[in-house]
């Protein structure tokens, strides 16, 4: 594709004729399927929702795709209009906008979507399970669209990733108003989010997928170096050779492993997702992957004992690390953990005992199931890190809602 041609598809919107159905994309990380939780009646107000964006004429076909997608994978995400070009920031002046904000804006929208940085990007999810930039692909489109219009002296307004349209405003003024995840407090428990997230109307942003700001796990490294430096620091004795044992390789839980090297400790992180592991590893976010508990502490060791600042992600259930510690009388001098438990239940963490596979499965098609595995399988690592906690290491709750 033409710089051209990509130019003219960003202000096109949405394409009409609408482009051919796409093939589902195995080769990208993708979201777990989401639990079926509409009446038929919000079901059919979740297609209407959907078809608001397109021209009548194409309702008809589009509505039972729609359908099945929502049936399928619990949401509407319009894969049909995923884009065909590769989905990366390219420079600033490749962007076909009136100004520069826009421009950048457009810019950083390509970013949180890049396969390279999303966590699940073909369902615009950039981090956290559910930090979405978009609902479906038709906001995205709509989005470029209005950026590639706008004045200095226009407002682009966002209701969790609707375009509510270009307003007149001035020089001086933002040129996007975002808010993402407005919920009324007597209707905002787990299902009411996932209800009206599925219904269209609203969607978490969490602070920097819905606001086009994330930059990967980079974001929190200097935080993450400076907490577990001073945290080595409290316990006395020097940082080197002091080991810290964490969980999370997916979104800015990534930032741990080499958080950890500059610090200069050694350090191990649990992830239950091949692809995220694999991806942290080929970014260069951790030195080494093991699978064998007995291979990686052989590992961990002699890391140790040369006083060598070395990560080491561990590529399984964070439950079976922290109960192999405890059962084999490892030292552990810092322990904290960092999956998405603000979202336990939708594919923030996956319970030990059970595939990562078969844990998608269940978390859709039982999750009243999936939610008593989640709550066993905590009990556990809580008690093995309260075993652990008494021999002398010291443990803390990184944001994540962990100790919540």
């Amino acid at each position: 594709m033409t710089l051209e041609e990509f130019q003219q598809e960003l202000r096109q919107g949405i394409p009409s004729p609408l482009p051919e159905p796409q093939p589902y994309d195995t080769t990208v990380n993708h979201a777990p399927k989401r639990k079926d939780i509409l009446t038929s009646e919000e079901k059919k107000l979740a297609i209407r929702n959907a078809l608001r964006y397109f021209d009548p004429k194409d309702h008809a076909m589009l509505a039972p795709e729609f359908a099945e997608e929502l049936r399928k994978y619990g949401r509407i995400y319009m894969y049909r209009l995923r884009p065909t070009y590769p989905m990366y920031a390219r420079p600033i002046d490749a962007y076909p906008a009136k100004c520069k904000q826009a421009a950048a804006i457009m810019l950083m929208i390509q970013n949180n979507l890049d396969p390279a940085v999303a966590q699940h990007p073909h369902e615009l999810i950039t981090y956290g399970g559910n930090g979405a930039v978009f609902q479906n692909w038709a906001q995205y489109r709509l989005v470029m669209k209005y950026l590639s219009e706008m004045t200095e002296e226009q407002t682009l307004a966002m209701y969790s990733g609707n375009p509510m349209g270009l307003f007149p405003s001035h020089k001086d003024a933002p040129r996007v108003v975002v808010t993402n995840g407005m919920m009324i407090p007597n209707y905002s428990k787990p299902d009411d989010w996932e209800r009206y997230n599925a219904m269209g109307v609203t969607q978490y942003g969490q602070m920097t997928a819905g606001s086009y700001m994330y930059i990967g796990p980079q974001g929190i490294v200097h935080g993450t170096t400076i907490t577990v430096l001073n945290a080595a620091r409290k316990l006395g004795g020097g940082v080197e050779g002091k080991l810290f044992v964490t969980a999370g390789l997916g979104g800015m839980s990534g930032a741990q492993p080499k958080a950890g090297n500059i610090a200069g400790v050694v350090s191990i992180t649990a992830e239950i997702n091949p692809a995220a592991t694999q991806k942290r590893f080929e970014q260069g976010w951790v030195d080494e992957v093991h699978e064998n508990l007995d291979e990686l502490f052989r590992k961990v060791e002699e890391a140790r004992s040369k006083k060598v600042a070395r990560s080491f992600a561990y590529q399984g259930n964070v439950v079976d690390l922290w109960e192999y510690i405890a059962k084999n009388n490892i030292h552990v001098d810092l322990g904290s953990d960092q999956t998405s438990c603000h979202n336990p239940y939708a594919g923030g963490y996956y319970p030990v005992g059970i595939s990562f596979e078969d844990s998608k499965k269940m978390m859709a098609d039982q999750p009243e199931k999936f939610k008593e595995a989640v709550h066993a399988s905590l009990r556990r690592q809580v008690a093995a890190i309260n075993s652990i906690t008494a021999k002398g290491m010291y443990f803390f709750d990184y944001g994540n809602a962990f100790l919540l």
